[in-house]
């Protein structure tokens, strides 16, 4: 700062101070210039001659300051750039680090941003300041000081060089600086004569600054300023003389003749040779071809969103709605064409909800989370608009960044995922309804936590649930439910008509049966009908669906759901019912099939009863008197004793079979055990082998047997006696003369087993599933005359079974049977 004080250069800057005064160069042109250079919308020329500053020119200031044209050097502007002789750049003055610049007086008048260069004299002595302004923070390029400087140093030139005398023929000697401006610069005289052509200029009209001056610039360019000539244009900014450039679009002719569009920023500059109008021009060219491009561009844009079938919402970085795809539109009704509407933040927040059906505020909708930076993947949210079903959306949003990382906005994309979600609901459904029924011992008991988890994997609000009575004559219903908990008065319950109505016809027809809007449904046309249609439209429902309840051929019920709004998908839903339904279905049949096994069971148990109570002691008192009678058969002849004989056989059979079938269903019941010891089972088949050899013999069958010894079990020796005395005599019993049987016994680690094959008749392959049934005998047995009771392989069974072991049947080729009875051995056993 010490040069400030500098006699020589305060010298200096007084001779400059009059030198500027009368150089003919309007300063405030210069200003104008350096301001519309720097895009700056003030500008000045300031001289510190000693201790005070004189303003010179200036553009754009406010009346306050361009009417003080000298003030103390302390509230100097120039001072900080003309003391240190360097440029000077301050972005923001309230927090410059520079206590000179920090809380500087122009801070007060509005200024923010300043940028100085020196102006020097002949010798280099800083005698003046040019500085710009700027009424915002502002960081100031290299590129722009150096515009500074070069209006600097041409006011050196004009006014050092030749003493204020010699200036170009339009009173500015800029050339040069005017020729290192990148924009086009013309100088025109009030009759519309070019006085003035840069560098610029010249490429972006083809022709040289020696061919247009002294041509008329209607002429040479032929100008288009809306529909008047550009000579009026012309007079009216002469007379205007406005003190910031005005700016307009023109277009003007090219050397080779095509339209160039251009932006003009025209002002009126004083020189030697009087007013000039300088005319900077703005090649828009480019920009329009830009903007064409732009325009196609979003044509294509817009077409190829409005053609996906997914919607797209997007937001600049003011979180401002700008895209909305037709798809979204048609989601939320919005018209398909036009502008994205200005209340969308409201209309969006009353029609979409999350997953628990609250209302989504504006500010989570996936766009906004994702203009504040969130990266979102299937995020599920629900719409529902009025009189329509709920639609669920899978949406995946991020925000646009810049390349310099700058946020740019977000976009948002949402596809349709309604009956994705449906299916997965009705697949927890199906979980649940299975939980349900294995925990519950009726349908009636069942029916209200079914129903409630098929209405919630419906979303809709009721249900109801009808089972056919046992007789087949009735259609009851056995349970409902409604999300609200409430049982509106005459909805739940009533008795269905088969043929009538909904229900009534799923249960007369066996098919399924959906009713988009039953308001509107034609064919309910009787009194019940009509009566019904009426208690539904009065609790708002509009569709229907009811699909049957069957066990294959059987139908069991009627399953029917109520939606409060027009549903979709029909054939999706009805086949998820479908299986809901079957669900329902083995349910039912399975409770009906236990019901009837109780049944059998109790009819079991009485027959039994009445065989045990009501024929065995019938039966002792017959064989009782047929004994007596066959003591002393002296008074009946040969006819009578065949009788008698006859008596006594069948009843002996009879009382076998009542022996056997109460001892079959002590066993099975308990109530009889078996006496468990040690055994040697080669030793109780050897004894039934040597008790059956006879019978075989007398039958003409050769009997077999390779049996290891010993073969040690746990057993009941009596029960394993009765089992191999049972199959060897159904051996001999149902073989031929001339057949063979063969028994073997072996024993492992683990097991003892008996095998006892026949060449006898066999048994049928259909037959063969039902031999252990009690009274069971085979198609080909029945035929063949043998007698027995049936209950020969059910006792076998059981009493293998209480062993632990097994018993299976299986055919030998080419004719015959095999039984293997598998029984653990005492090792194991233990």
């Amino acid at each position: 700062m010490k040069l400030l004080g500098d006699a020589t250069r305060i010298a200096a800057a007084e001779q400059a101070a009059a030198l500027l005064a009368n150089v003919g160069v309007s300063l405030d042109g210069l200003c104008r210039m350096a301001a519309h250079l720097l895009s700056a919308p003030m500008a000045a020329l300031m001289v510190v001659e000693g201790c005070q500053e004189q303003h010179l020119g200036s553009q754009g200031l406010p009346p306050g300051l361009v009417e003080a044209t000298c003030r103390p050097l302390a509230d100097s502007w120039g001072a900080c750039v003309i003391g240190d002789a360097r440029v000077v750049a301050a972005a923001d003055l309230s927090a410059d680090s520079d206590h000179v610049l920090h809380g500087h007086p122009l801070a007060g008048h509005g200024v923010t941003a300043l940028l100085g260069v020196p102006v020097r004299d002949s010798d280099g002595r800083p005698v003046a300041a040019l500085l710009a302004f700027d009424v915002q923070p502002r960081h100031w390029s290299d590129e722009e000081a150096l515009v500074l400087i070069e209006i600097a140093e041409l006011l050196t030139a004009s006014v050092w060089a030749a003493t204020g005398n010699r200036c170009l023929q339009v009173g500015l000697d800029s050339a040069a600086l005017l020729d290192s401006v990148q924009e086009a610069f013309i100088a025109v005289d009030p009759v519309g004569i070019i006085r003035g052509f840069n560098r610029a200029a010249q490429e972006m009209f083809g022709y040289s600054a020696a061919q247009m001056c002294g041509q008329s610039l209607q002429e040479a360019l032929a100008p288009q300023y809306g529909t008047e000539p550009i000579t009026a244009a012309l007079q009216r900014l002469f007379a205007a003389r406005p003190r910031r450039p005005v700016r307009r679009e023109v277009s003007m002719r090219h050397r080779d003749g095509h339209r160039i569009s251009s932006r003009a920023a025209l002002s009126v500059v004083n020189g030697t040779a009087g007013d000039i109008a300088a005319v900077f021009l703005t090649d828009l060219t480019a920009e329009a071809a830009a903007q064409q491009t732009a325009r196609r561009q979003a044509r294509f844009l817009t077409a190829l969103l409005d053609s996906l079938s997914v919607g797209v919402i997007a937001c600049d970085d003011t979180g401002r709605i700008t895209v909305m795809n037709r798809a979204l539109r048609q989601v939320h009704h919005h018209p398909e064409v036009g502008p994205v509407p200005d209340n969308l933040p409201t209309i969006g927040s009353t029609s979409v909800f999350d997953t628990a059906m609250r209302p989504l505020a504006w500010d989570q909708m996936p766009v906004m989370r994702a203009w504040r930076g969130e990266h979102l993947t299937d995020v599920d949210v629900l719409v529902q608009v009025p009189d329509e079903r709920v639609r669920t959306f899978a949406a995946t949003a991020q925000p646009i960044v810049g390349e310099g990382g700058n946020r740019l906005g977000a976009v948002a994309v949402a596809h349709e995922v309604t009956a994705q979600r449906s299916t997965e609901r009705f697949r927890d459904c199906h979980q649940e309804i299975q939980k349900t029924l294995r925990g519950t011992d009726s349908i009636v008991e069942a029916a209200p936590a079914v129903l409630r988890a098929v209405t919630a994997a419906l979303g809709w609000p009721c249900a109801e649930l009808f089972i056919v009575d046992d007789d087949g004559a009735t259609l009851r219903a056995v349970g409902h439910y409604h999300r609200d908990g409430i049982n509106p008065e005459g909805f739940f319950g009533h008795t269905p008509i088969k043929g009538r109505g909904i229900t009534g016809r799923v249960w007369q027809t066996g098919q399924p049966l959906w009713v988009p809007d039953v308001g509107a449904y034609t064919a309910l046309t009787t009194d019940y009908e009509r009566q019904r249609v009426e208690i539904c439209t009065r609790e708002g429902i509009r569709t229907i669906l009811a699909v049957p309840v069957r066990d294959g051929g059987t139908l069991l019920g009627v399953l029917t759901c109520y939606a409060a709004t027009l549903e979709v998908h029909e054939d999706l839903l009805i086949v998820l019912l479908d299986g809901i339904a079957a669900q329902i279905a083995v349910y039912v049949a399975l409770r009906r099939a236990e019901e009837l096994a109780r049944q059998l069971a109790r009819a079991q148990d009485d027959f039994l009863d009445l065989i045990g109570h009501e024929m065995r002691t019938p039966l002792t008192a017959i064989t009782a008197n047929v004994g007596l009678l066959a003591e002393d058969v002296t008074g009946l002849d040969e006819e009578q004793q065949q009788m008698l004989d006859t008596v006594t056989r069948n009843t002996a059979a009879l009382r076998h079979i009542v022996d056997a079938l109460l001892d079959l269903s002590a066993l099975e019941s308990g109530h009889r055990q078996l006496h468990l010891a040690p055994v040697d089972l080669s030793a109780i088949t050897d004894a039934a082998v040597t008790n059956v050899r006879l019978t075989a013999a007398n039958a003409g069958i050769r009997l077999h047997t390779a049996i290891h010894y010993p073969v040690l079990v746990t057993g009941d020796t009596g029960r394993l006696r009765q089992v191999i005395d049972d199959l060897l005599s159904n051996a001999v019993k149902y073989s031929p003369a001339g057949a063979e049987v063969h028994l073997s016994l072996s024993i492992d680690d683990q097991h003892a087993e008996l095998r006892v094959t026949d060449t006898g008749i066999g048994i049928p392959d259909t037959d063969r599933g039902r031999v252990y049934d009690r009274f069971f005998r085979a198609g080909n047995v029945r035929h063949h005359g043998t007698v027995g009771s049936g209950l020969g392989l059910s006792l076998a069974r059981t009493i293998v079974r209480l062993h632990g072991g097994t018993i299976a049947l299986a055919a030998n080729q080419p004719a015959g049977t095999t039984v293997c009875v598998r029984l653990p051995s005492a090792d194991t056993a233990s």
